[in-house]
């Protein structure tokens, strides 16, 4: 009995014990070496698979494909023709993208709420209705109007906010335009002013919100799923993502933005040829600040890139200008240029049917 209990300890004494075995496997294949079968071992009557991978995201792979491929056909069916489905064309530019919200259900999403909110947070500094800024505005967003396809029926509304530090604009689904003075000096002219009021219209124009909401489906899988076969963190995971499908999707509207609204401008007669200039006076700005961050980690392409890019949609904007027969509008434009600037009092004789809120009354869309 001596010698057979000898025997077994030597034979046995080469083998790898089952502990320090699997601290050798991968956590995620550790976790589940208990399912795997080789072919040759044992004679059992399992399944004969090939060991898990050494790397820990394609041994995932393998594991969720030999226990899960059904469900994974079935979602990945489903997800492929959900999309297909509801893939559409942006108007104007044409872009085919995925969106499954309606542009009545992306007005709603934006609740009255929101925009009251957004109203008291800027209590004290909106310009009364009456002020030259609010009242050049309002005549910029009414003479695009006719040229923002779909959007000319809203309930719009401006507000100047009186802030010389932000250099921002946007504009809410449904039509709530909110202009802050910081932008006034960059833009300088009418010109200039309606090219940013266009950019944040033609945001609205191609339902960008709608856009994002839908497209955050597939970015929140995408993290799931960069999360568990890398086997990091859930905001490792977004960043990731984030990195790659929601800052080039955010540049790709931005772009976008960009081209319809100096269509807009065109259209408007606005001279569609100083909205390059804009961007050229927006990128000096930003130096003078600081700089901005690199476009690659940035929702929107750089000022430098936005001017050349729209340098390459100049014939069709002119076009579209001499379409319009813009020559009388024009020459009154360069008037107005030469007699006056951005910061001295502009007069209509009509009033403006846009409503104008002031201090006197009751987006993720930035510029």
């Amino acid at each position: 009995m001596n010698f057979l209990r000898t025997g077994l300890r030597i034979s046995f004494r080469g083998l790898p014990r089952s502990s320090s075995f699997t601290a050798r496997l991968p956590r995620f294949q550790q976790r589940f070496a208990s399912y795997q079968r080789f072919p040759g071992r044992g004679g059992g009557s399992g399944p004969s698979f090939k060991p898990y991978s050494n790397f820990g995201p394609y041994a995932r792979v393998q594991y969720i494909w030999r226990n899960y491929q059904k469900p994974v056909l079935v979602v990945g069916a489903g997800g492929t023709t959900f999309y297909v489905f509801n893939l559409e064309e942006v108007p104007i530019t044409h872009r085919r993208r995925f969106n499954f919200i309606s542009p009545e259900t992306e007005k709603s999403l934006v609740s009255d709420r929101e925009y009251q909110s957004l109203l008291q947070q800027f209590r004290g500094k909106v310009l009364p209705r009456e002020h030259p800024y609010t009242q050049l505005v309002a005549k910029i967003v009414e003479r695009l109007l006719p040229s923002a396809h779909g959007l000319d029926g809203g309930d719009w509304k401006v507000h100047v906010i009186d802030d010389p530090n932000m250099v921002n604009a946007f504009v809410m689904p449904g039509g709530k335009v909110f202009v802050f003075t910081g932008i006034m000096p960059v833009a300088q002219d009418e010109n200039g002013l309606a090219a940013v009021i266009g950019h944040e219209i033609g945001h609205n124009v191609a339902h960008h919100v709608g856009e994002r909401l839908s497209r955050q489906f597939f970015t929140i899988a995408a993290a799931f799923l960069v999360s568990t076969l890398f086997d990091v963190s859930g905001q490792f995971g977004s960043s990731v993502t984030d990195l790659i499908l929601t800052l080039p999707n955010g540049r790709t509207q931005e772009t976008e933005a960009d081209h319809i609204g100096l269509l807009m401008m065109a259209e408007s007669c606005y001279d569609p040829r100083r909205a390059p200039e804009l961007w050229k006076r927006m990128a000096e700005n930003e130096r003078k600040h600081g700089g901005a961050p690199p476009q690659f980690l940035s929702t929107h392409p750089s000022s430098g890139t936005r001017g050349e890019t729209m340098q390459k949609w100049m014939p069709a904007a002119m076009a579209k200008y001499d379409e319009s027969d813009c020559s009388i509008t024009g020459h009154a434009m360069d008037e107005f240029r030469r007699l006056t600037d951005i910061g001295r009092s502009v007069r209509r004789s009509a009033p403006i049917p846009i409503f104008t809120g002031g201090s006197n009354s009751s987006d993720d869309d930035w510029f």
